[in-house]
């Protein structure tokens, strides 16, 4: 994202709706790691499991409730926005000052990024801290991982914000788009305890690839570069489709 999109004043602006907005603040910030703390308390999930190669289920939740922020972030908390914006005509009026309507979306993005790598270090912290799950090993691989998923899952936010024309659509596609990415992040079933050829599937898919790469960098290892690659390729996919397909008016 280049810097010279970024207006400080709207993005100051943008930032203070954001702290305003209890929806977002609570599932993008704090839902996460709350649903950790539940599933952590369970007696079950803070014991190894063979089919998951002697990991606790609590140890696999962790890059599981990581996802479900940037999930929330994406596909939920930005294109009602930006929709709602375009609605009321403010993306219209903007273009003809000089805050081109461009800053706004390049505003929203990072708001919403950095909203939901707080919600990384929280979720990693109440780990550590509340079930003693080990800090990523590889915290360069880690942190790669995680920056592309957050651009991959900004990306389908904006294609949602493209192709939604009111409020009400963007919240009606977000929710038809979460679950299913929900489910490739491993939230029902871990993707390392899915069958052979549903787990190749579901690793074509940008939170299936999201899921393995931080495991692995989590585990001591690089993510490996298909994962990544994956990640990479629907970024640049859903960006180039969401500058395509979005309308200011």
């Amino acid at each position: 994202m280049s810097t010279a999109l970024i207006n400080p004043a709207v993005l100051r602006s943008e930032f203070r709706l954001f702290r305003r907005e209890p929806g977002s603040l609570f599932w993008i910030l704090l839902f996460p790691s709350l649903l950790l703390g539940i599933l952590g308390s369970v007696p079950s999930f803070r014991e190894a499991q063979d089919g998951l190669g002697g990991l606790r289920s609590v140890d696999v939740y962790v890059p599981v409730s990581v996802l479900i922020a940037l999930i929330m972030a994406g596909v939920q908390a930005m294109p009602p926005t930006l929709t709602g914006y375009r609605e009321n005509g403010i993306l219209r009026r903007l273009s003809t000052t000089p805050v081109r309507p461009a800053s706004l979306l390049a505003a929203q993005m990072l708001v919403n990024g950095l909203a939901a790598l707080a919600s990384a270090l929280l979720t990693l912290a109440v780990g550590r801290l509340a079930f003693d799950v080990r800090l990523p090993e590889q915290p360069a691989g880690y942190l790669l991982a995680l920056l592309l998923a957050v651009l991959a899952a900004l990306s389908l936010g904006a294609v949602v914000s493209a192709r939604a024309r009111t409020t009400k659509i963007a919240t009606a596609i977000g929710t038809a788009v979460f679950f299913p990415m929900m489910f490739c992040a491993g939230v029902w079933l871990p993707v390392q305890a899915m069958p052979d050829v549903l787990a190749r599937i579901v690793e074509c898919t940008p939170f299936g690839a999201a899921a393995r790469a931080l495991d692995e960098a989590a585990a001591g290892g690089w993510p490996g570069w298909g994962h990544l690659a994956v990640l990479a390729a629907w970024t640049a996919v859903l960006s180039v489709s969401a500058a395509r397909w979005f309308r200011w008016e």
